[in-house]
């Protein structure tokens, strides 16, 4: 049966993406990233028409990948110190530092269906830093934390991989244990 409807954002991780020689990209074990609230990734691109005759002769859509926000409860300090580019010093206190190198990497995350769950990953993603935001509290309500993505082609052009109505079994169950790779078994 196939999906007739998508909801509730769940499952989401991240794996640290290492470049090696030609650009050949390798990933880290899928860590999770628990809380998530809602994630709103807009495509980037553009349709260029060139004119001819008095028509529209030939046109091209570029694909240059997605960028949105993922809003989550709290972000792990492992995001932060593998990806963000933040240190625990010796005392064990986070230190965000304005030369640190931030790291690329894939985001894994799913939706539910009405029919099955459909799991995706981003290969090369980039984050901004969260912004620092609470209230003083007269109820207890949580406030979350916001994290800009961007995710563009890696050097062999792949962006995004998803499960379909049909993926094999063995890779739908193993999508968190490590990154899907285009022909992986």
């Amino acid at each position: 049966m196939a999906n007739k409807v998508k909801y509730n954002l769940k499952n989401v991780h991240y794996a640290k993406l290492t470049e090696g020689p030609g650009g050949k990209a390798t990933f880290a074990t899928p860590v999770p990233i628990p809380g998530a609230v809602s994630l709103s990734l807009d495509s980037k691109g553009e349709i260029s028409p060139f004119y001819a005759d008095g028509i529209v002769y030939f046109k091209t859509a570029s694909n240059n990948g997605y960028e949105g926000d993922l809003e989550i409860a709290l972000i792990p300090e492992s995001f932060r110190t593998d990806i963000l580019g933040e240190e625990s010093d010796t005392k064990k206190v986070l230190v965000e530092n304005s030369n640190a190198k931030q790291a690329a990497f894939a985001l894994l995350f799913e939706f539910d269906g009405d029919d099955k769950a459909i799991r995706h990953v981003m290969y090369n993603c980039a984050a901004t830093r969260p912004g620092v935001e609470s209230k003083t509290k007269d109820k207890v309500e949580p406030v979350t934390e916001k994290l800009t993505i961007s995710a563009t082609p890696l050097t062999d052009g792949r962006i995004k991989a998803r499960t379909g109505d049909e993926t094999e079994a063995t890779t739908y169950k193993n999508w968190y244990t490590k990154v899907y790779e285009t022909g992986a078994a």
